[in-house]
């Protein structure tokens, strides 16, 4: 099936997963980052200050999202996403309010919480639970709201906060969103009745197939299991990576003698990479698994890293921006269908929180980790040469007996076969 047609039978339940992940941008990094500068001026806080409060507000953010994660596969999918959805609306208003540091911490773990956390939780488990014959598909298609927020939403703050001012915006973020987010998203799930019945019928269907059925594993399981702490360093690798090299990418340009606007005016190469990768992914994984990609997703941007610390020329940089975009598409939809694959659905809400808690905590590491070498010394070429090394072992791990020689011990309900094995 065409995705043009795929999207046209499922549109609505895409519609939501899209939605999902667009508004997440209020709560992400680069949206965020926006407000830096007002937010020291209004606080006092210098860089390291702020950076102090963002990192622990997404640290908080993350050991909440291991258990309100889980609550997925127990609560009915219209309350829990109306309720992330209304969280993000409180937490706007928090973030026009707040009176001093100590607030400021509050509404950013808000914002990381709903946003990072539970809106792109919530997306990612509801495609890869309902979509299982097609669920690349349906987690690369969701997927596109990233790239879509990223594109256009920042651009929108910044033009309303010379307008109107910073606290205004949040205001006017909130009451916008109550008005027009969490109604469609309750419209979009029109049906989810009858959908999830339809899905636990199948789960019992396949439960009924004796020795053919389909394990669905529980988190307890799965933490118990070697092989997904053998997966969990290749999964993370793109974000921890992809997520220091940019929170420092103003040192990395002064080092490198590049100039700032050349190589952010590049990020435009990063999105189309990383969209048309993940649409690409998203076809191969339902014919091959996602499994059978984790040995090869990071190449492009090992390869970058590489020309990264040996080159200085300026066109390094669309080079960069492309490769590390093709790894970072692919990773996302890998990520969003991986656990489902090898793990089954029905506990995937308490498992994929887990991952989402630990991929959050890379993404807060991974900017203090490397601000500890550059200011002991050590040059952003040579940090690119480790994270080259970091890809190289994790991927190494792939080999490991456990995951070499153990065969999926799960079918796929959908397509009545054996899943992919590590």
């Amino acid at each position: 099936m065409s995705y043009l047609l795929f999207v046209l039978r499922h549109w609505r339940l895409l519609g939501f997963g899209f939605l999902l992940t667009m508004f997440s941008s209020f709560g992400q990094t680069y949206y965020v980052s926006l407000f830096s500068a007002e937010f020291r001026d209004a606080f006092g806080l210098g860089h390291g200050g702020f950076g102090l409060v963002y990192s622990v507000a997404t640290l908080a953010s993350a050991a909440c999202l291991v258990w309100l994660g889980r609550l997925i596969d127990q609560v009915d999918l219209r309350w829990y996403a109306g309720l992330a959805c209304a969280g993000l609306v409180a937490a706007c208003f928090v973030t026009s309010a707040v009176p001093s540091a100590a607030w400021l911490t509050l509404a950013i773990f808000l914002l990381r919480l709903t946003c990072q956390g539970l809106m792109s939780h919530t997306a990612v488990t509801t495609m890869a639970r309902y979509f299982e014959a097609e669920r690349g598909r349906a987690v690369s298609v969701a997927q596109l709201g990233y790239a879509v927020g990223r594109a256009v939403l920042p651009v929108g703050a910044v033009l309303v906060v010379a307008a109107i001012g910073w606290r205004q915006t949040w205001t006017f973020t909130g009451i916008a969103l109550a008005v027009l987010l969490v109604p469609a998203v309750l419209w979009l799930l029109k049906g989810q009745a009858a959908r999830h019945r339809a899905h636990v019928a199948r789960l019992r269907r396949a439960a009924g197939d004796g020795e053919g059925a389909a394990r669905q594993w529980s988190r307890a399981d799965v933490l118990r299991d070697p092989r997904f702490y053998l997966l969990m360093p290749v999964t993370l690798a793109s974000a921890f990576i992809t997520t220091g090299l940019v929170f420092h990418q103003v040192h990395l340009v002064a080092a490198k003698g590049w100039d700032l606007t050349w190589f952010v005016g590049a990020f435009v190469l990063f999105s189309a990479a990383t969209t048309v990768a993940a649409l690409i992914a998203g076809p191969v994984i339902d014919r091959r698994g996602a499994v059978r990609l984790l040995p090869y997703f990071l190449l492009p941007m090992a390869a970058s890293l590489v020309l990264l610390a040996c080159a200085d020329h300026v066109l390094v940089v669309p080079v960069y921006m492309v490769a590390t975009g093709i790894s970072s598409g692919a990773s996302m939809t890998i990520a969003g269908t991986l656990w489902a694959e090898i793990y089954g659905v029905r506990h995937l809400g308490a498992i994929r929180a887990v991952t989402s808690a630990l991929t959050v905590f890379a993404s807060a590491l991974s900017p203090v980790a490397m601000g500890w070498l550059l200011d002991a010394g050590v040059s952003i070429e040579a940090i690119a040469l480790m994270c080259v090394g970091y890809v190289a072992a994790a991927t190494a791990l792939l080999a490991a007996p456990a995951l070499r020689s153990a065969r999926a011990d799960r079918r796929d309900p959908a397509r009545g076969v054996a899943g992919p094995a590590p």
